[in-house]
């Protein structure tokens, strides 16, 4: 089970984590036309949710007379390789030699640290004591879900499906950033007390991520951007556990910024079928409010 969740835990901690948007007004729908600005053929922009199942894909209108009529399959990582991913991944997360839990946590939080670790994951500190504090919480994240939205399909994810049929059809797949990109955000962006202490806070206040993680599906499940926007940039009085104003920005809007350096080039070169994460889309700093800027139309698919 780790080993088979291991190679979308970067998409989906990504995700889940995603942060605050100036508050506007969003159009629903996560399938988006970009065209205008000098394209020749237009190209596509898709919010993915990286856990929720394929089937929900037959719900998206024009989903597929979309992705057939693109030249190319971009993500947030070409998952061309995933074995080499994998590999990357596991030494990221190891944890420094000079730290570890026993120093970092008391006695209390150890030991809850481990039975929550145990309840969801199956193993407990023994076997993942080498792991940082960002990559367990991540991985609870992700056995959390899977609880509370238990399915049949245990298959790929939407990012790994549409780069796996674009190569089925021999086209070409690209990243908007490296792995190593994406490990810089999850481990180096915090410190390992930082991480130590956000993991700990997550795991004192589950219920309130469990509600977190509600209102994400059902408005994923509803195409529902304005709901997913509002859900990330209400300073929630009851967040237990806050981050701060550059966590955030590393997470989203800086990660924006540069794919729009990529994206104009991409689109231009070939028709793009653009596959992100959901909550990229959203928001002032979103793709589609950054995309807008620059002059291309932008306009749902219905």
């Amino acid at each position: 089970m780790l080993q088979k969740t291991i190679t979308f835990l970067l998409l989906t901690y990504l995700s889940l984590s995603l942060s605050a948007c100036a508050t506007q007004k969003q159009e629903t729908g996560l399938l988006w036309k970009i065209s205008g600005n000098e394209l020749e053929q237009p190209s596509y922009l898709y919010g993915t949710h990286h856990l929720v199942p394929l089937s929900f894909l037959d719900s998206i209108s024009g989903l597929t007379t979309a992705f057939d009529a693109t030249e190319q399959t971009v993500g947030e990582l070409d998952m061309n390789n995933m074995g080499e991913m994998q590999m990357q991944l596991m030494t990221a997360s190891l944890m420094p030699d000079n730290y570890s839990y026993d120093v970092m946590l008391n006695d209390e939080d150890r030991e809850m640290l481990d039975e929550t670790l145990k309840e969801y994951v199956g193993v407990g500190l023994e076997q993942l004591s080498q792991m940082k504090p960002a990559m367990l919480n991540t991985l609870l994240s992700v056995m959390m879900y899977k609880k509370m939205y238990p399915s049949d399909e245990n298959g790929l994810s939407m990012d790994e499906h549409f780069q796996k049929e674009a190569r089925n059809k021999n086209l070409q797949t690209l990243g908007l950033e490296s792995v190593q990109d994406q490990i810089d955000v999850l481990f180096g962006s915090q410190p390992i007390e930082r991480q130590a202490e956000s993991l700990i806070c997550s795991i004192k206040h589950i219920d309130y991520g469990k509600k977190q993680m509600d209102r994400l599906m059902t408005a994923y499940y509803a195409q529902d951007l304005t709901a997913m926007a509002k859900l990330f940039e209400e300073d929630d009085p009851d967040n237990p556990c806050p981050s701060t104003d550059e966590e955030k920005d590393e997470l989203n809007k800086e990660r924006n910024l540069k794919w729009m350096k990529k994206l104009p080039e991409m689109m231009s070169e070939k028709s793009s079928f653009i596959a992100v994460g959901c909550l990229h889309l959203v928001g002032d700093d979103g793709l589609i409010n950054l995309l807008r800027k620059e002059g291309y139309k932008v306009e749902s698919v219905k």
